[in-house]
């Protein structure tokens, strides 16, 4: 018989480290009997004892799990390297988040943390650009780089999408990305809006003098994300965005692969992460996920706001944005896994989601400069439109920087003042 609980074990440079959240269900004795099964289904082991599991077998390849916290339910699980095709993300996740969830003996199961080994984190790309590459494009070292969100969601044509984005950067946004349901429709094929779009930033590069970005979104099937990719870089553009969860773990290692070699900055949102994030006790969690996505290649990842609509409370999202920016993170008993992340580059952490420029001096305050800012509807909601809800925006990254109240600022500046009497200070 196979014992998978060793208390004692010390994991090695060369296991991958799991910390799970676990709920018995009324079956299982025990804390201790849950996780010996979750170790044993994600690994070697089955049901029952079977003759083909050789003693060579267990030896080599057996998890431990080594850490057992009755009081809150957090468990730790070492498994050797050996477990896993280190460049696959796919069958890794298989196995740590796998069947596991779906077994009788467990209520609940939140995996809440993974560390990678050196071995892991050596085959993978690890994003190209990064915070020190993104900004040395847009050619802006003090402060959080600025965009918008087109609103809305759906329903502008090619023209009206194009003018919508200059309009932002006229005002003073960095950024304008597509959302994400916007790919290529009837009434706003992908081809066109390229074209329109990016015809615009250049115009407005010349006029204002500053570096301009668009994110169109190439989420589709693998073959067109491609074909989509080389469209943007074809015709200027430095920048793409897809749905890291809805296109999937193996398209994003496709496509990571696959624009190597090309200049363009990947952004990766998050939509359809709360389905597997949000419930605190089932699921992963959204440090997990960033941590894959950190190890695939993504520059760019939503973490989280903490003020604004989107759910994600202030330690969770700066944990999040430590892991994904840091060289390497010290872990705790609770949240968070030591990780070393190696020559691995650093994702830049986006917040969007209910945004305003009254927003602004809060998310420096709890977020820092190195980070993106996205306002959609509190850009475009403007009481005078998308140029003034830019230009009331970067107001109130100026006015937080020189720290000076947005109360303050707004008296000598017109844009910031409709917004505070709009949304309220």
């Amino acid at each position: 018989m196979v014992d998978y609980v060793n208390l004692n074990y010390e994991p090695s440079e060369k296991d991958l480290v799991v910390m799970y959240y676990v709920e018995k269900s009324n079956e299982c004795k025990s804390l201790e009997s849950a996780s010996e099964e979750i170790a044993k289904e994600s690994s070697i082991g089955t049901w029952t004892e079977i003759a083909t599991l050789s003693s060579d077998i267990a030896k080599r390849l057996k998890p431990s799990v080594f850490y057992i916290n009755e009081d809150n339910g957090i468990i730790k699980i070492a498994y050797p390297e050996e477990l896993f095709e280190l460049d696959n993300i796919p069958q890794i996740l298989s196995a740590i988040a796998g069947n596991i969830y779906g077994m009788k003996v467990i209520e609940n199961l939140r995996l809440i943390d993974v560390t990678f080994p050196k071995s892991m984190i050596d085959v993978h790309y690890g994003p190209k650009y990064g915070i020190k590459g993104i900004r040395k494009i847009l050619g802006i070292e003090n402060r959080p780089l600025l965009g918008t969100i087109v609103k809305p969601k759906v329903g502008l044509n090619e023209i009206e999408h194009a003018r919508v984005c200059g309009d932002a950067w006229m005002g003073g946004l960095d950024i304008v990305k597509d959302d994400e349901n916007l790919t290529s429709m009837k009434f706003n094929t992908f081809q066109k809006r390229i074209v329109e779009t990016l015809k615009v930033r250049d115009r407005v590069e010349k006029e204002t003098n500053e570096k301009k970005i668009y994110m169109p979104n190439i989420t589709a099937k693998m073959s067109i994300m491609k074909k989509r990719a080389d469209l943007v870089i074809n015709n200027g553009g430095e920048y793409i965005m897809l749905d890291i969860l809805t296109v999937g773990f193996s398209a994003l290692q496709e496509i990571r692969s696959y624009l190597d070699d090309k200049n363009v900055i990947i952004h990766a949102h998050r939509a359809m992460h709360a389905a597997l994030t949000r419930n605190k006790k089932h699921g992963m969690t959204m440090l997990s996920l960033a941590k894959i996505m950190r190890l695939i290649g993504m520059d760019q990842l939503h973490t989280g706001t903490v003020v604004g609509k989107m759910e994600g409370d202030k330690r969770e999202v700066q944990e999040i944005n430590e892991v994904i920016t840091k060289n390497e993170v010290k872990g705790n008993d609770f949240t968070m896994l030591t990780q070393n992340w190696g020559s691995i580059n650093p994702i830049l952490p986006v917040a969007s989601g209910g945004l305003s420029p009254l927003h602004v001096p809060d998310l420096i305050e709890l977020l820092g400069k190195d980070m993106v800012f996205q306002f959609g509807g509190g850009c475009h909601g403007h009481p005078d439109g998308t140029f003034s809800g830019a230009k009331a925006i970067r107001q109130a990254v100026e006015a937080a920087l020189e720290g000076i109240s947005l109360n303050e600022y707004a008296k000598t500046h017109d844009e910031i003042k409709k917004a505070l009497d709009k949304w309220k200070l």
